[in-house]
């Protein structure tokens, strides 16, 4: 009787330990996200065959990354572009590239001109819908997409990537020093945020009770740090992202977080990159953060101009989020 009570017990604990495994083999019981405008297609470490790079994301171990500028445009060590596609690693190398990370899988999100966004992620991806533009009225430069990562047992996250337009001026502005004057970038930025919301989230009634993060490099500072920059409160510079926190459920995940801290985003001080989730997302945060240090540690080119002032390894830093699933 006690050795059948045995097996029975040994049984038992057996099940118990298959259903408290993780559910989807290395990718765990916590969501690591990792975003990162990686400059140019990681131009500083493409002449080391991304080495660096590929260690960095292994040590950090994330479940899905959102790379922007994720498309090599200079040739190595240059300002020179490419001309040559195959000249060009990515982004049609991107699966070579994710696999030496642990990525199975790729997707090219938002991509209108050579500023694309890329996903890589341990779970399958799939496109819901690329935003660029009506043909007509209204451009999203760089291109802007909606994708959903399926994280098994009928869990879905819905990932927006963007990246607004970059300069001062509009885009196609035949006067481009009047424009800027007038705020013409600001403007135009605001109108590709609104757009790339009506095209994504705006379409779901009720998307405040489901996972969606909004990420990317919107060019645009947000009012939520003006403690730090002390402008006017009307100042066209904080459109994009007041449209974002007036008019959508979305939560700025760093301002939440580090209320009364400023954490920038770039090397030239501003915080640019960020973060957004849902309600419903946000009560399973359990931390986020700008990365400062290591391999993100960033430095400007000293060619300066004649190097574009480009930077090492980018002129952005990584914005890290641990969801617990």
């Amino acid at each position: 009787m006690m050795r059948r009570l045995s097996v029975y017990l040994a049984a038992l604990m057996a099940v118990f330990a298959i259903f408290s495994l993780p559910c989807r083999g290395k990718a765990g019981i916590d969501l690591k996200i990792l975003y990162w405008n990686i400059q140019n297609g990681m131009w500083s470490d493409q002449g080391g065959n991304y080495d660096r790079f590929v260690a960095y994301v292994k040590d950090l171990d994330p479940d899905i990354c959102i790379w922007c500028e994720a498309e090599s445009r200079y040739l190595t060590d240059t300002s020179v572009k490419m001309q040559m596609p195959e000249d060009q690693y990515l982004p049609w190398n991107w699966d070579l590239l994710a696999a030496r990370y642990g990525h199975k899988y790729t997707l090219v999100c938002g991509k209108r001109d050579t500023f694309p966004q890329v996903i890589t992620s341990k779970y399958p991806l799939h496109i819901v819908k690329r935003v660029t533009g009506n043909g007509e009225d209204m451009l999203v430069v760089h291109g802007a997409g909606w994708a959903v990562a399926d994280l098994g047992r009928g869990r879905e996250l819905n990932i927006v990537t963007l990246h607004t337009w970059p300069q001062r001026y509009a885009y196609m502005a035949e006067d481009q020093k009047q424009s800027a004057a007038e705020h013409g970038g600001d403007y135009f930025r605001a109108a590709e945020i609104k757009y790339i919301c009506s095209q994504t989230a705006g379409t779901v009634p009720g998307m405040e009770n489901q996972w969606w993060l909004m990420t990317g490099d919107f060019n645009a500072i947000s009012s939520a740090d003006n403690f730090h920059y002390a402008l006017d409160p009307a100042d066209p510079a904080f459109l994009v992202h007041d449209y974002v926190r007036t008019n959508t459920p979305y939560i700025d995940v760093i301002e939440r977080l580090f209320p009364g801290e400023f954490k920038k985003s770039t090397v030239s001080g501003r915080r640019i990159d960020m973060m957004y989730v849902t309600p419903a997302l946000f009560r399973r945060v359990k931390s986020a953060d700008v990365l400062y240090d290591g391999f993100a540690a960033s430095s400007r080119d000293p060619r300066g101009k004649a190097i574009h002032n480009f930077c090492h390894p980018s002129d952005h830093y990584p914005v890290w989020m641990v969801i617990k699933l």
